[in-house]
C-alpha cells in the first residue's frame, strides 16, 4: 500500500522541483525587464530631448515615439512574465495541497469549511465527517464555498438508490482519470477569485445578476420619449433655419419633464449595475471558457455535465461580450457634462437601461444551471482526486438495495497515514449479524469502528474507498462513538448517551427498504459495572435480529457470553503485548474475545501504584 502512495508523492514532488526551477528563471527575467523597464523610461526621455535638440518637433515626435513604442514592448512583456509567475504560483499551491492531503499535513490544507455542525447528526461528529481534521476536510478541493458544501451534504446524506451511486462514482472515475482536466479547473477557480486563497461564493456573485425588472410601464414611456426626442431634433432644425419659431423648447421640457420621472422609476445606478455584471461574468467566465474549451472524448458523464457550456448559442462567452459592449455606452455617467448633453437630445438611460434589464433577465435563466453544473463539478472533482492520491483506494461493489451485506477486503482508515495504516477484512452477511469486539485500552477498537462508518458513508456518496476491495448494499448509518454532555441543555454524559443509544434503536425499527448499519463504543460507559453490564445486555439483546447490522466495541468480557445465546452475535478482539517494558499492538482483528486486558500494565508502566493491588486481587494457589 505504501509503495504505490509513496511513488505518487515522490512524482508531485518533482513536479514541485520542475516548478520551482521555472519559477526562479521567470523571475530572473522579471528583474531584467524591470531594469530595462526603467532605462527605457529614461530613454524615453533622452530621445525625446535628443530628438529636439537635433532635428527639432519633428526628431522630438519621431525618437519620442519609437522610445514609447520600445518602453510599452517592455511594459507588455513585464506583464506577460507576471502573469506567467503568478500562475506557476498557483500550480505549486496546487501541488503541494495534494502532498499535504497525501501526508495529513493539516497546517498546510485549506482551512474547513465555515459551516457548523448539525446537531444530532446520525454519525457526523463521531466519524469526523467534518471539522478541523475531518474526511470533508482531506477531501474538499473545491474553490467555490457552494462545491465545498455540496461535498459535504453527500458525505453527510449517503446516497440510498443503488443506480444513482454506480452513476456518480462513474464519473468519479473519468475525472479520476484525468488529473491535468482538475488542476485546470482549480487553477481557473483560483484565478477567478483573484488569487486569493479563500473560497468565493457563486452565488453572491449571481445574486449581483438578479433580475428587478422596470415597471412595465418604462417601455410605452421609452417609446413616447423617442418620438419626442426626434420631434425635438426635428423643430430644433426648422427653428434654425428659420422656418418655425422655438417651439422645441416648449416641447423639450415636456421631454426632459418625462425624462426624469422615468428615470426614478428605473432607480438604479445603470454604470454600477452593469459594472456588478462584468465583475460577475469576468470571475466566472474565466472558468466557464476553460470549461468551453475543454476536450471530453472518452467522458461521456463529463460530458454531459458540462453540456451547458457548450451549447454554440448559449455558451457563456456570449454573454461575457455582451457584457462588454453595454459598459461603453453606460460609462458616460462618469462624464457629468456629457451625460447630460446627451440625455437632453435623445433617452439614453433609459434605452440602455432596458438593455440591460433585459440582458440580466437572460444571464438570470442560465447562470443558476451553469454555476449548478459547476459546484457539481467541483464535488466530483473533490472525490476523483481522493481516487488519484490514494492509488490503493477502490469503488465499491454496489449491491441492490435491502441486501444487508458488507463485504471488505484489506479495511483501513483514510485519516491514518498509507505508511502506517493497518487493514482488516469485514464480512457482515445478513440482517442483525453484530460484531462485539473486545480488546485492551489503544488497541484499535474505535478506530476500527470509525473505519467501517466512513468507508460506508465514501462509498454511498459515489466514492472510492479505503480498501482493497468492498461490496455492500447501501446503508442508513448510525453511531454512538463519541458522545458528549452539554452544559448548556444541562445534560448529563450519562444521560447524553442514554438519549443517543434510544435514537440508534428507534432508526434500527423504523421500517424501512434500507438495512442500518450502526457503532456503538462502548454502551453506558457513564454508569457503575453492575448497571452498565445489566443495561449492555438488555441493549445488546434489543439490537440482535433486527433490520440492520454493526459492531460493538466493550470492554466487559462478560459480555462476550451473549454470543451463546444470540445467533447473531460473533465475537472478535484485538490484543496487546508487553516486551521490553513498553506495550506493543498490532491492530489486527481476530475471532473470539480477548484473550487478555492491559488497563494495569498501562498504569503500572506509567508509574502508579498499582502492581500491590493486583498481587492483593491474585487468586491464592491450593
Amino acid at each position: 500500500m505504501a509503495l504505490d502512495s509513496t511513488a505518487r508523492r515522490r512524482a508531485l514532488e518533482r513536479q514541485i522541483a520542475r516548478l520551482d526551477r521555472r519559477m526562479a528563471s521567470l523571475r530572473r527575467d522579471s528583474e531584467r525587464l524591470s531594469s530595462w523597464r526603467l532605462a527605457l523610461a529614461i530613454g524615453v526621455l533622452a530621445a525625446a530631448v535628443a530628438g529636439l535638440v537635433l532635428a527639432g518637433p519633428p526628431g522630438f515626435f519621431g525618437l519620442g515615439a519609437l522610445a514609447v513604442i520600445a518602453f510599452l514592448i517592455a511594459v507588455m512583456a513585464h506583464g506577460r512574465v507576471e502573469r506567467a509567475i503568478r500562475r506557476f504560483v498557483l500550480w505549486r499551491a496546487i501541488r503541494q495541497t495534494h502532498l499535504a492531503r497525501m501526508s495529513l499535513d493539516w497546517a498546510r490544507l485549506p482551512p474547513p469549511l465555515d459551516v457548523p455542525a448539525e446537531p444530532g447528526h446520525p454519525f457526523e461528529f463521531d466519524l469526523d465527517i467534518t471539522g478541523e481534521r475531518s474526511v470533508h476536510r482531506l477531501l474538499d478541493t473545491c474553490i467555490t464555498h457552494e462545491g465545498s458544501d455540496r461535498l459535504r451534504r453527500w458525505l453527510l446524506y449517503p446516497l440510498a438508490d443503488p443506480g444513482a451511486i454506480r452513476a456518480r462514482a462513474d464519473a468519479v472515475r473519468e475525472l479520476a482519470a484525468r488529473p491535468t482536466f482538475r488542476d485546470q479547473l482549480a487553477l481557473q477557480a483560483r484565478l477567478a477569485s483573484g488569487y486569493d486563497a479563500g473560497r468565493w461564493q457563486g452565488d453572491r456573485l449571481a445574486s449581483w445578476i438578479a433580475h428587478h425588472p422596470p415597471p412595465p410601464r418604462v417601455r410605452g414611456r421609452l417609446a413616447v420619449l423617442g418620438l419626442m426626442a426626434g420631434l425635438n431634433i426635428v423643430l430644433f432644425l426648422l427653428n434654425a433655419g428659420g422656418i418655425l419659431p422655438p417651439l422645441w423648447g416648449l416641447t423639450w421640457v415636456a421631454y426632459f419633464g418625462l425624462f426624469l420621472h422615468t428615470a426614478r422609476l428605473v432607480g438604479e445606478d445603470l454604470f454600477e449595475g452593469a459594472l456588478a455584471v462584468q465583475d460577475v461574468l469576468t470571475r466566472l467566465g474565466r472558468v466557464f471558457r476553460f470549461l468551453e474549451r475543454a476536450r471530453y472524448d472518452g467522458a461521456p458523464h463529463l460530458a454531459a455535465l458540462c453540456a451547458p457550456f457548450r451549447d454554440p448559442a448559449e455558451r457563456p462567452s456570449l454573454y461575457v461580450r455582451r457584457a462588454a459592449r453595454l459598459i461603453p455606452a453606460l460609462s458616460i455617467q462618469n462624464n457629468p457634462l456629457l451625460w447630460v448633453m446627451l440625455n437632453a437630445v435623445v433617452p439614453w438611460d433609459i434605452f440602455f437601461a432596458l438593455r440591460l434589464a433585459d440582458y440580466r433577465a437572460a444571464l438570470d435563466r442560465r447562470l443558476p444551471g451553469w454555476l449548478d453544473a459547476l459546484y457539481e463539478l467541483e464535488a466530483r472533482a473533490a472525490l476523483a482526486a481522493f481516487a488519484w492520491l490514494n492509488p490503493t483506494a477502490r469503488f465499491p461493489d454496489i449491491l441492490p438495495a435491502g441486501e444487508a451485506r458488507y463485504e471488505a477486503r484489506g479495511l483501513g482508515h483514510p485519516l491514518i497515514l498509507a505508511e502506517r495504516r493497518v487493514t482488516n477484512d469485514v464480512h457482515f452477511a445478513q440482517r442483525g449479524q453484530i460484531m462485539l469486539i473486545t480488546g485492551s485500552n489503544m488497541s484499535g477498537k474505535s478506530s476500527f469502528l470509525r473505519a467501517l462508518g466512513v468507508n460506508v458513508a465514501l462509498a454511498c456518496a459515489g466514492s472510492a474507498v479505503c480498501a482493497e476491495s468492498l461490496r455492500l448494499g447501501p446503508f442508513r448509518l448510525y453511531t454512538s462513538i463519541r458522545v458528549s454532555d452539554s452544559v448548556t441543555e444541562g445534560f448529563s454524559y450519562f444521560y447524553a448517551e442514554v438519549r443517543r443509544l434510544r435514537g440508534l434503536l428507534d432508526a434500527l425499527r423504523v421500517d424501512d427498504a434500507l438495512p442500518l448499519f450502526f457503532l456503538i463504543d462502548e454502551i453506558f460507559r457513564g454508569t457503575n459495572n453492575r448497571e452498565r453490564l445489566l443495561g449492555s445486555r438488555a441493549y445488546i439483546r434489543a439490537l440482535s435480529g433486527q433490520n440492520g447490522v454493526g459492531a460493538i466495541a466493550t470492554h466487559d468480557l462478560e459480555l462476550v457470553k451473549l454470543a451463546d445465546a444470540l445467533p447473531g452475535l460473533e465475537n472478535w478482539h484485538f490484543r496487546d503485548d508487553v516486551s521490553d517494558g513498553r506495550m506493543h499492538f498490532d491492530y489486527r482483528l481476530r475471532p473470539g474475545p480477548s484473550p487478555t486486558t492491559n488497563a494495569l500494565k498501562i498504569m503500572a508502566l506509567e508509574g502508579l501504584p498499582v502492581r500491590a493491588e493486583a498481587e492483593d486481587e491474585r487468586p491464592s494457589g491450593g
